[in-house]
């Protein structure tokens, strides 16, 4: 069977030896300065067969933080952090780039490092739960960003990517999608604003944009990309017009010539009541994307070849199946078996459920 998933790519300034994308992963494994750790470069180099490495999402500053013990890429310990990990990488030979991440109304005070209200779009609080150090909490209302707020927070997405190619990140992927800051902005029910970032299509994408326009000027498009959720509904974000939205940002995305643009497939409970299109966000906007496109979201390999080959992606990132397979990669180049995950170790803890899984080598050494 032909295997388009293991030929060659360019996204960008990216050479990858292959399409398949380790997706990013949250794994609640900082330091104590929410650093990377010598256990993360070696979690990650053991995944470097992957074409591209999307790393765990790092927030751009202190505000940006919505769940314990994740890494930074603000501070010059994480920086140094980072370094550590991407010379592992370098040295096998892979690719990463670094996610860059703001939380917005998805945190609590328990985690915001000042014990202040998390931020938003507007003050209008998230659903479900928020996880702290002290368990999980009900959402608090944020505090509305300001204009000048919104405009630090810009500057702190720049100054991130700054920090990300001096950590010897190959590029960033802005996180845009998943209910979180960007996507707060982008949605009808976590945006009520009225001024030029709420109230219509153009305002509401504009936070976007400026993003992208800063991170562009700092690093290049060609080392730039940035990941999408058309059709998401987490933390209750829903949006009244979400083809036109999403059609009218992506028109604009096109302009800035970008290494990738990253689609999230929905999972089967999140599309009830939404249009048919949403069912598969990649499939429908591949057509309107100037530039490579991974798409990402449950994926297997015969769902993944099967996107590639009928033209909706370029590329297409795997998650779980990349934790407990740091060889996925040569797994599927040999037809060899995949070994189930825990979920229990997804978050937290130490190299348990983390740089313990086996190659598949070395189980048949060792069974």
């Amino acid at each position: 069977m032909l295997k388009s998933l293991l030929e060659p790519f360019t996204a960008g300034s990216l050479q990858l030896a292959n399409r398949i994308v380790m997706a990013p992963l949250t794994r609640q494994r900082a330091g104590k300065k929410l650093e990377a750790t010598e256990l993360h470069a070696k979690y990650y180099e053991q995944r470097v067969s992957a074409g591209l490495i999307i790393s765990e999402a790092s927030q751009i500053s202190p505000k940006g933080q919505g769940y314990p013990n994740t890494p930074g890429i603000y501070s010059h310990e994480q920086i140094a952090g980072w370094q550590n990990v991407t010379k592992a990488v370098h040295r096998a030979g892979g690719k990463i780039v670094c996610q860059l991440w703001h939380v917005g109304r998805h945190s609590h005070p328990f985690i915001q490092l000042d014990g202040g209200l998390p931020v938003g779009p507007s003050a209008v609080a998230e659903t479900g739960h928020v996880t702290t150090l002290q368990g999980k909490m009900n959402p608090v209302v944020p505090k509305a960003l300001s204009l000048i707020e919104i405009k630090t927070t810009i500057e702190d997405y720049r100054k991130a990517a700054r920090n990300a190619v001096d950590a010897g990140f190959d590029g960033v992927e802005i996180h845009g999608a998943n209910g979180y800051l960007i996507d707060q902005f982008l949605n009808d029910s976590s945006n009520l604003r009225t001024d030029a970032y709420g109230g219509n299509i153009p305002n509401k994408v504009r936070f976007a944009l400026e993003v992208i326009e800063a991170v562009v000027n700092e690093i290049g498009a060609e080392k730039t990309g940035i990941r999408l959720s058309p059709s998401g509904t987490n933390f209750g974000v829903r949006n009244d017009q979400p083809v036109e939205t999403f059609t009218y940002l992506i028109q604009k995305i096109n302009e800035f010539q970008l290494a990738f643009v990253h689609l999230i497939e929905p999972f089967a409970h999140t599309i009830e009541g939404l249009d048919n299109y949403l069912v598969s966000p990649t499939a429908y906007f591949k057509p309107l994307i100037e530039g490579p496109v991974i798409t990402a979201g449950g994926m297997t390999f015969e769902l993944a070849e099967k996107m590639l080959n009928e033209g909706h992606a370029d590329l297409a990132a795997f998650g779980r199946d990349f934790i407990s397979n740091p060889d996925l990669v040569e797994r599927y180049r040999n037809d060899w078996p995949l070994q189930p995950y825990d979920t229990e170790t997804f978050y937290g803890g130490n190299e348990t459920g983390y740089t313990d899984y086996p190659f598949y080598q070395t189980e048949l050494q060792t069974g």
